[in-house]
Formats: structure tokens, C-alpha cells, sequence
């Protein structure tokens, strides 16, 4: 099976080889893609490495397997800043080569200038972006203490708060209620379902509502959010106009009563042994 890079800021995954219709997901630049089938018209069937699968237009993606399998062993860096520009030159005076947004993977070298980073796009170009925008990608959630852990999901998430909704999004640019759950749980090394529902297969499993505890999940029909504790969690909502904090508790002034009754299960990734 041939495998292929993104290369684009962001490859819209679509449920049909179509332009014109809404987007399934958004793989990010740098993550890798699985080549399931080749259709006419430059599109391909992929399956993205969260192991969610849709058709990507072949101007987003670099096929090439050996490539891309150097590029996964070798690209160890994330992008932690919510959008970035990568500069020819170690200096904004320079010119644009490329934009990335939150979660992108990069290969950064040893190179710096003050402030500055020479990056590896997925393309091969070589750019610069500020150091502090780079941060390390693949570490083993295992290896994170669980309170550690379920702050910087928690903190991920509200990096995102007030960005506009837009369906099968994942960025700054906007997203959508899993596409927010699950990026915060992917730029924190943890791999969940992409859609709004537990899945076999995946680390997430029910818990008791009693049980939940900041970083868990909560599903609702057709949607999903985090739970921040203190009865408020965050989610992205299309009524809401993007992402937002709510409460589970009628006293609190941004209760959603509608949510609230509305609860389906609630969903953790953590050993109910802890």
C-alpha cells in the first residue's frame, strides 16, 4: 500500500471525491496518509494515521512510501502555536514560504538564529519560525502522570476557545465539536475517534457519570465536549458559533438545559484504577 505526506496547511478529507460538499475531516501538514485506493480525477482514498479514513485531492499530498515512512521516523516536532508563518529567512522582514497551523508536524534541525528555528517542511523546503512555536510530537502519553495529563488536554482545548465552528474542521481556523476534542487529545500524543462517539478499537471507553473528571468527555446526541470540571465544559457548537464554555448546572448562568438532559454517556481514556 502506497503512503503519502501532507503537504498542504490543511488537506480537507471530504466523504465523497467531490468539491462541492461538506467536508468529513481536515489532516493537517506533516501527518501521514495511508493510500487505499486511487480513483480518476485526482482523488485517492486515504486512511490518515488517527486511522480515519475519506478522499483527499492529490494537490494537498506528496505520494511517496518511502518517503513518507523516513518522513514519520524523522519528524518529531509539532507546531504548539495556534497559526504560524514559515519565513525564507530568519526574520519577518523575509517572505512567506508556507503557513502551519496547530498540530502540523515539522522536522526541526539544529539550526537557530536568536529566536529563530530552521525547520524541515514535509516538502523538503527549509523555513524558519519562532522557536517557541515548537514543540515535541510522538511522546508517550503513557510516560505523563494522569493530573498532568488531563491539564494539558484541558488547557489544549481552551487554546481554542472562540474559534469559529466550520464542519470536518480542526484549527484555528475553525472546527467543529469532535474535531476540538479530538486535536486536543491528538496534539497531547493520545489517539481518539474522530467523530462524536466512543469506538472500538480506540483508548476511550464509558464511564459512569458520576466518575468524570476534567479531560473526560461527554456525548450528547450527534455531539461531544470536554469536561473541565466544576459541572462546565467546553465544546464547539454550530449554535454557538464556534467554540464556547457551558455549565451542566442550572444554577450557573451559561447552563444549557437542552445539553444537560441530553447527556448520552460520558467517556474516559484513563485506567478507572487511578
Amino acid at each position: 500500500m502506497k503512503s503519502a505526506i501532507v503537504t498542504s496547511t490543511i488537506a480537507p478529507l471530504m466523504p465523497v471525491p467531490e468539491f462541492n460538499t461538506e467536508k468529513a475531516d481536515e489532516a493537517l501538514c506533516g501527518m501521514t496518509v495511508e493510500i487505499i485506493e486511487e480513483l480518476s480525477k485526482g482523488w485517492y482514498y486515504c486512511n490518515t494515521s488517527y486511522r480515519y479514513k475519506g478522499y483527499i485531492y492529490e494537490s494537498h499530498i506528496s505520494i511517496d512510501t518511502e518517503k513518507a515512512c523516513k518522513w514519520k521516523e524523522e519528524a518529531k516536532n509539532i507546531i504548539s502555536h495556534r497559526y504560524v508563518d514559515v519565513m525564507a529567512e530568519p526574520k519577518y522582514q523575509s517572505h512567506i514560504i508556507h503557513n502551519l497551523v496547530k498540530g502540523s508536524i515539522i522536522k526541526a534541525t539544529t539550526e537557530t538564529s536568536d529566536v529563530w528555528s530552521k525547520i524541515v517542511l514535509p516538502d523538503s523546503r527549509e523555513g524558519w519560525i519562532k522557536s517557541v512555536y515548537i514543540g515535541d510530537y510522538g511522546a508517550s502519553s503513557n510516560s505523563i502522570p494522569e493530573k498532568e495529563l488531563r491539564n494539558n488536554l484541558v488547557n489544549t482545548a481552551l487554546d481554542y476557545l472562540g474559534t469559529q465552528y466550520r464542519w470536518g474542521g480542526k484549527s484555528h481556523l475553525g472546527l467543529d465539536c469532535s474535531g476540538l476534542c479530538s486535536i486536543s487529545y491528538l496534539i497531547n500524543g493520545v489517539t481518539i475517534y474522530r467523530d462524536a462517539q466512543i469506538k472500538d478499537g480506540y483508548d476511550m471507553r464509558e464511564i459512569p457519570r458520576e466518575e468524570i473528571k476534567k479531560g473526560d468527555l461527554i456525548f450528547f446526541p450527534g455531539h461531544v465536549a470536554m469536561y473541565l470540571g466544576d459541572d462546565k465544559y467546553i465544546h464547539s457548537s454550530s449554535r454557538n458559533s464556534g467554540v464556547f464554555i457551558n455549565s451542566l448546572n442550572p444554577e450557573h448562568e451559561d447552563y444549557w438545559e437542552e445539553l444537560a438532559k441530553s447527556i448520552i454517556k460520558c467517556g474516559s481514556i484513563f485506567d478507572k484504577k487511578k
